[in-house]
């Protein structure tokens, strides 16, 4: 992940999408990052819209999963990243802008959360309120994993995204390891289709998840309780999982384990675009950039349930029914962005 041929490997991997501006004024490229998961996509694609009709930029958009964008980021690869995760990235970042690769943009939003959650008829009928009342092989069985008998399955994160090493550590701290899997659905859809599905058929649903999303909205699940958020031992834990992320579950160490921090998502921008006089106008819309977390709930519930899954739609629809973003940049780009809508 930290080396410049990692990076060029894992970008010519990604799908990477050319998206030109019809404007016949087009002064300035925007290399934007984006993930594999529909709050990023959101941010990206609004950015987008607003740069390509507002600021008559070309856009390109490169989308992967965390390690790869991150790394090109770091690498000058990338120009700007909306919905940076850093609370889970933290010593990552941290090296990089001691390094001078990058500089932090401000907030994108400011409330988030991500942990284990039950669908609620489960944790209700059998009193699962903490992790600590998963570990049974009775309860495991309610969640029984198919292609790992006698375990019950946790739906994690993807392998690429770095929650899914967290996940890994505090199974094997917490002892849940012993009775379930920290299964990889392979996606962001994959893992939002297993919750969904499991609501749809009535099944037990036990699953990493995280918030802002549409889904929220839209099912009940309850956060299962950890020990308390504790700085010390998060970066205690940090050291473990940063080991494994570059030398396989093997190096795995004791350490401790706590619950995620609600965290302010966060935006950065390479230092190489950042340091180029004329994207000071760019700079300073993405860092004025900021939805609450109930408004990026709300455009992810549309683009679930209206927009067909056209995440442009789902932009413009929120650039038409929210008037937030016109304080982010200056009046003639507030108009013409109203013109291409």
């Amino acid at each position: 992940m930290y080396t410049i041929k990692k990076v060029l490997l894992s970008l010519s991997l990604l799908g990477t999408v050319l998206v030109f501006s019809t404007s016949a004024y087009a002064a300035c490229k925007v290399h934007l990052g984006d993930f594999d998961w529909d709050s990023a996509n959101v941010h990206t694609a609004i950015s987008q819209f607003i740069l390509e009709k507002g600021y008559g930029c070309k856009v390109r958009v490169s989308k992967g999963s965390t390690t790869p964008i991150m790394a090109a980021l770091f690498d000058q690869q990338i120009d700007i990243i909306t919905e940076v995760w850093r609370d889970n990235l933290v010593q990552l970042i941290e090296d990089n802008l001691a390094k001078g690769n990058i500089i932090e943009l401000g907030i994108n939003t400011p409330e988030s959360g991500q942990g284990f959650y039950v669908d609620k008829p489960t944790s209700d009928k059998y009193g699962l309120k903490h992790v600590n009342d998963m570990k049974s092989a009775k309860i495991a069985a309610l969640f029984s994993d198919p292609e790992a008998p006698g375990k019950g399955r946790m739906t994690s994160c993807i392998s690429g995204w770095t929650c899914y090493t967290i996940n890994f550590v505090k199974h094997k701290v917490y002892g849940l390891d012993k009775y379930y899997t920290n299964f990889d659905p392979g996606s962001g859809g994959a893992l939002d289709a297993a919750i969904a599905g499991g609501f749809k058929k009535g099944k037990p649903v036990f699953s990493y998840y995280w918030e802002p999303t549409g889904l929220m909205g839209k099912v009940d699940l309850v956060k299962l309780k950890e020990p308390t958020y504790e700085q010390g031992c998060w970066d205690k834990m940090t050291t473990v999982v940063e080991d494994i992320k570059k030398n396989g579950p093997d190096v795995y160490k004791p350490t401790c384990a706590c619950a995620y921090v609600d965290m302010a998502l966060t935006k950065a921008a390479s230092t190489k675009f950042a340091n180029i006089p004329a994207n000071k106008p760019i700079l300073d819309f993405i860092k004025a950039y900021s939805i609450p977390t109930a408004l990026v709930n709300s455009s992810l519930a549309f683009y679930m349930d209206e927009s067909d899954g056209d995440m442009e739609e789902t932009a413009k629809n929120f650039l038409s029914n929210s008037n937030i973003w016109e304080s982010w940049v200056p009046s003639d780009v507030a108009s013409k962005v109203k013109a291409a809508l």
